[in-house]
């Protein structure tokens, strides 16, 4: 059982900066990664579609025989990730914005958080503002439009540019000196928004690291950790793009070969 595969899925390519920092950390671990892309952004569909998505990958996983699954999108952990562990008896790793890690970090003591709408408004968010921002300020943005750029592979282009010095240069005015990333897309972003940021100081945070931990803690306390050599990795699609394979081999920086599964 531990060479089984980790099931890791997003809404679309968004997720692969999950699954780049599980690789970096455990490279015998064998992947199979899930990009929902025919239903991008989560962040924008409505519960009960976003249930059936949820249904639909988790049961692709389990039918090959995934020893562990990522849920490597935010809105999906906010929404699904509780009700995911009453369906499912395989260990679920849900992902949640770095609120915690943003506090500790800020000087000026106000902080942006990009993130989808549905995000923004969960109970989950809301309870990490509770217990870790009472002193501090917080400005959100749901960045529209952030998600399709990524999924097109569109990481500096002018329109990319342009939607994140709409959402980033208010925040700036406000003095936040810290950006919370909420969603598994918006790391690839991070270089166009330091180039918006310019010469004021701001620090990104993204959770990629704390799911990882989480995903070794799991696995170690269930013996499930792969000790054998790595054999593969496969990489799946809802969508039929054909650009799908340029983007996401991009995005990785090296290629790899995508099958699509439409549903």
């Amino acid at each position: 059982m531990s060479q089984a595969p980790i099931g890791i899925f997003d809404s679309g390519v968004g997720g692969l900066s999950i699954l780049k920092t599980i690789q970096q950390h455990l490279p015998n671990e064998n992947l199979l990664y899930f990009a929902d892309s025919k239903y991008a952004p989560y962040g924008q569909l409505d519960e009960t579609t976003l249930k059936q998505r949820c249904l639909f990958i988790a049961d692709f996983f389990v039918k090959r025989k995934a020893k562990a699954m990522v849920i490597a999108c935010n809105t999906a952990t906010a929404l699904m990730a509780e009700w995911l562990r009453t369906e499912y008896d395989i260990p679920i790793i849900a992902i949640e914005p770095a609120i915690k890690p943003a506090a500790a970090m800020t000087k000026t003591n106000r902080i942006g958080v990009f993130a989808t709408q549905h995000t923004l408004n969960s109970e989950r968010y809301r309870s990490l503002l509770e217990r870790f921002t009472a002193d501090k300020e917080v400005y959100e943005s749901a960045c529209l439009g952030f998600v399709e750029q990524v999924e097109k592979g569109e990481l500096d282009t002018l329109k990319t540019i342009s939607l994140i010095e709409k959402n980033l240069l208010p925040m700036l005015d406000q003095n936040i000196d810290t950006l919370v990333l909420g969603c598994t897309h918006y790391p690839f972003l991070s270089d166009s928004i330091q180039t918006v940021a310019g010469k004021q100081a701001l620090t990104i945070v993204d959770n990629a690291d704390a799911v990882c931990l989480q995903l070794i803690r799991v696995l170690a306390e269930l013996q499930l950790l792969n000790l054998k050599l790595h054999q593969a990795n496969y990489y799946f699609n809802s969508a039929e793009l054909e650009d799908d394979n340029q983007v996401m081999s991009n995005l990785l920086g090296y290629t790899i070969k995508i099958f699509s599964l439409e549903k």
